[in-house]
């Protein structure tokens, strides 16, 4: 083609000129450091100079004069062996002016190692050596002839304990495999980072939390790597069990200051194994490291088994018998009265249905004026006791739920609502005392009512005892059972029952088993040093068994049974108020009861027990908190429920 232009030839050749520029200067420019390190540049120079003002600056210049503290041969080795010495002396732009300068003008200013390891340089600005104004020379002192680590543990040992004390880490299980050449074993870094080493002093609240929090975290990334432990031989049961133990589950929910974590245990660097007599879960040793946190700890506490598991029957047969047990219990109780639940539905349905599809909408047996006529059915001291019994119940479950669910992803919310595991946990204490003076007037009011009360006939105190005023099973009880399950099935009339009735008098029973369950090894947990005087520390493994397993029990059956019983019957449905008032209308009394109105008749002591209809504020009281608990229970069977489903 044929320049017609001496313009488009000077453009061209501009081009050109432009292109080579622009080369050279990509070429020139210094590559940023690769995480990690990078290789050994080759023994040969940078090809390709820097340039600063109007002359390049070659290394070879550089090591004229400071030879004698600069290895030229191993800094060419290092790490930063492709750069020129000016990559990092920026303030270097000329040589000449250089050599010349005296005094203060001659000393280089500070390299920023940040300009190419943006990454490091962030971590560090946060880190607890930037805040103690430990720069990147303090550990890198060799700078000039720096190597790749290649995960050299040992090497990092020997930085870090350049400062740092060895505090023990090197007598340690993680020391001396490190520095045998065990790339697993945890140093300094493993645990607490590289660049971004958090700061752990203080006493400020959420530096304690933190620091807590910080002991167990870096533990568990190494011990919960199952894969890591198999290859190194050592157990992953203690990550598993630590948290699904008061002192795990406590901190999983986000409040590590109140229980042990991994190092209150064993320590923070020095970490021996147990046969060690140095090692703080020694035999000659735990007494002291228990009593850290239970001053009262002795040889029998020492005994609770700390990474305990239910779950092996090898491992630890008693605990496994012992949740063996309790899961058979929960099984078999919800099974019989979840099904008599659905066939009582059934049955009660339909009936109901059948009534009014006969147009018959209200009570046969009574007369219609007389229907509305209210009598006694509880005292005060029953009205007291329930609500006293609802209230401290509804909060045992709602602060005991987090703790049973605590890896549920409600757990740390609703924790949180409740005030925060300190607060819980109070909560969670004066309910349970509670509990036990409320057991106590009941014992109390059993000694008056079989002693001292008096009844019609003056029967004795076995009388009474199996008498239709009693709580107590009688013969009739079982006969009822047959005859309602008779019943179910359309095979016999509804049992005629009498003033209790025989699911009120489990309810009821079911209190004793309850204390006795509950209460007894909710007090081994609550006072662990003092049952631990005359007991085993293993004991209380099994009483967490129990505690746990049998609070499931009890909550899941009053929120699903007991509440069908007494409230979501289709004879009942939505809400029965006569806990609340008292009081009960005749037609119920008549149908529902009639052994007891026939009783009563006869004794003519059927009027003595009349009462005027609830005043309003009564009535919306009952309503209201009898809603707000029936809500409060659906709510906490729902979250069981979403837990076991999901």
């Amino acid at each position: 083609m044929k320049l017609k232009s001496p313009f488009i030839i000077l453009l061209l050749a501009f081009s050109v000129a432009l292109f080579l520029s622009l080369s050279i200067m990509w070429a020139a420019t210094p590559s940023p450091e690769k995480k990690g390190g990078s290789k050994p540049a080759e023994v040969t120079k940078p090809s390709v100079p820097e340039k600063r003002g109007d002359k390049f600056i070659d290394n070879s210049e550089c090591l004229g004069c400071h030879s004698n503290k600069i290895n030229e041969k191993k800094f060419i080795q290092s790490a930063h062996g492709a750069n020129s010495c000016i990559s990092c002396h920026r303030d270097i732009t000329d040589v000449t002016s250089h050599t010349k300068a005296k005094g203060a003008k001659a000393h280089l200013a500070s390299a920023t190692c940040h300009r190419c390891h943006k990454k490091e340089g962030a971590e560090h600005a946060v880190s607890a050596h930037f805040i103690n104004e430990v720069q990147c020379k303090d550990c890198h002192k060799e700078i000039h002839e720096i190597t790749p680590w290649k995960g050299d543990k040992a090497r990092v040992i020997q930085k870090c304990t350049a400062c740092h004390s060895d505090d023990g880490y090197a007598e340690s299980v993680h020391g001396k495999s490190a520095i045998d050449g065990n790339p697993d074993s945890a140093t300094c870094t493993d645990c607490h980072g590289l660049h971004n080493i958090p700061s752990l002093k203080g006493d400020e609240p959420k530096v304690a939390q933190f620091r807590k929090e910080f002991h167990t975290d870096s533990c568990q990334k190494c011990h919960a790597d199952k894969e890591m432990m198999e290859r190194n031989k050592v157990l992953t049961i203690a990550t598993q069990t630590y948290f699904e133990s008061y002192h795990g589950k406590v901190e999983h929910l986000g409040y590590p200051k109140l229980v042990a974590g991994c190092a209150d245990c064993h320590g923070f660097h020095s970490i021996l194994p147990r046969d060690n007599p140095k090692s703080l879960i020694s035999d000659a040793r735990l007494v002291e490291t228990c009593g850290k946190c239970h001053p009262g700890a002795n040889t029998n506490f020492v005994m609770w088994i700390a990474h305990a598991t239910h779950n092996d029957p090898e491992r630890h047969p008693v605990f496994y018998g012992t949740f063996v047990i309790m899961t058979t219990l929960l099984v078999s109780v919800f099974s019989m009265f979840w099904l008599h639940t659905i066939l009582w539905w059934r049955r009660d349905y339909w009936e109901k249905r059948e009534l009014r599809a006969q147009g018959i909408f209200f009570p046969q047996h009574v007369k219609p004026e007389e229907a509305g006529h209210m009598y006694r059915r509880f005292s005060l001291f029953d009205i007291v006791l329930h609500f006293t019994m609802m209230v401290t119940f509804i909060a045992l479950v709602l602060t005991g739920l987090p703790l049973k669910f605590s890896h549920a992803p409600w757990a740390k919310g609703l924790m949180a609502f409740l005030g925060g595991a300190e607060m819980a946990g109070l909560v969670h204490r004066i309910a349970a005392a509670i509990t036990f003076l409320y057991f106590g007037a009941v014992i109390g009011y059993i000694v008056y009512f079989l002693f001292y009360k008096k009844l019609p006939g003056n029967p004795n105190p076995l009388q009474k005892l199996f008498g239709p005023d009693s709580l107590c099973p009688r013969w009739k009880d079982i006969e009822d059972i047959v005859g309602m399950i008779r019943w179910f099935f359309n095979k016999g009339p509804k049992p005629q029952f009498d003033r209790w009735t025989y699911w009120e008098k489990f309810d009821f029973l079911a209190v004793f088993w309850g204390m006795f369950a509950i209460g007894l090894s909710g007090l081994m947990l609550w006072f662990p040093e003092a049952f631990c005087i005359f007991l085993p520390g293993w004991v209380l493994n099994i009483a967490t068994i129990i505690h746990s397993d049998e609070a499931l029990l009890a909550s899941g059956f009053i929120f699903t049974v007991h509440f069908f019983n007494t409230h979501f019957r289709p004879s009942k449905f939505p809400f029965d108020p006569v806990i609340f008032t008292g009081r009960l209308p005749k037609y119920e009394l008549v149908e529902e009861r009639p052994l007891q109105y026939k009783r009563l008749l006869a004794q003519k002591r059927l009027e003595t027990y009349r009462e005027k209809y609830p005043s309003a504020l009564t009535d919306l009281f009952s309503n209201v908190v009898g809603f707000a608990m029936l809500a409060i229970g659906l709510f906490c069977i729902f979250l069981i429920a979403w837990e076991f489903l999901r």
